[in-house]
């Protein structure tokens, strides 16, 4: 497990809506037993996405965005299969966390 790498959301409840979750979480720990992640759902799903709170990111041809406020901590076993990282997306994904945390 890597820090900003998606995975499927297994959850058959939720994943219509919230097809990927990112993992956000330090690799410096990730021995523990949890994940802290942030539900990716299709751009199309958000009506009005904040500017600073909501990044968007391509997967495949669907562009998704950062439903930050939803923050969580889950199971590593509730994690389905790794579909890629957006490592690359790194500053607009702490971004984000900060903005959703400090405000600013």
């Amino acid at each position: 497990m890597a820090q900003f790498d998606v995975y499927e959301n297994p959850n058959p409840a939720s994943q219509k809506s919230i097809p990927y979750l990112l993992d956000v979480q330090t690799d410096l720990l990730d021995t523990l037993a949890t994940r802290v992640v942030v539900p990716l759902v299709a751009a199309a799903t958000m009506p009005t996405p904040g500017r600073h709170l909501n990044p968007e990111f391509r997967i495949g041809e669907t562009v998704f965005l950062m439903s930050t406020a939803e923050i969580a901590g889950v199971s590593v076993k509730s994690l389905g299969k790794k579909v890629c990282s957006i490592k690359e997306y790194r500053n607009e994904i702490i971004a984000a966390l900060d903005f959703l945390i400090t405000g600013i």
